[in-house]
């Protein structure tokens, strides 16, 4: 299954520009953990980056860094790891393992920004399979029991 046909399509994003009070505020009240931080690259909104609600305590609040002394670009995971809309879940699973990351943005064919993909909704995929594995089992042994009378 492609993880374009998965991801969240809607996305809350933000700029290097922006502050850390208009991140903490996204955050707020798009109740997400995340921002990708994109730029506009001719008309395409590309991923750059990442900007966590770990970033912003870590970064920001532990180190007692004044809110107006930095911008997102300051603080935003730099080395940006994201999957293709046509990658495969496995493929993606590994990237994301590899990349040490639990979100993970998905780009189109020019890199455009289509969507999220998060370690959540991949358990949720994946718990929804197994179970669908463990109803044919029952099944095939019902199946059995009613064709061997």
């Amino acid at each position: 299954m492609p993880i374009g046909d998965i991801c969240n399509r809607e996305v809350v994003f933000v700029t290097r520009k922006d502050t850390i009070r208009e991140a903490a505020q996204l955050m707020r009240t798009h109740h997400v953990g995340d921002l990708v931080v994109a730029e506009d690259r001719g008309g395409i909104r590309v991923p750059v980056g990442m900007l966590t609600d770990r970033d912003l305590v870590i970064e920001i609040l532990a180190a007692g860094v004044a809110l107006d002394s930095v911008d997102v670009g300051d603080i935003m995971s730099p080395e940006l790891v994201a999957a293709h809309e046509s990658d495969g879940v496995y493929e993606t699973i590994q990237r994301m393992r590899a990349g040490g990351v639990r979100r993970i943005p998905v780009v189109n064919d020019r890199g455009g920004l289509e969507g999220i993909v998060a370690v959540d909704d991949l358990l949720g995929l994946l718990a929804d399979e197994i179970t669908g594995l463990a109803r044919l089992v029952g099944r095939e042994q019902e199946h059995e029991r009613v064709a061997r009378r």
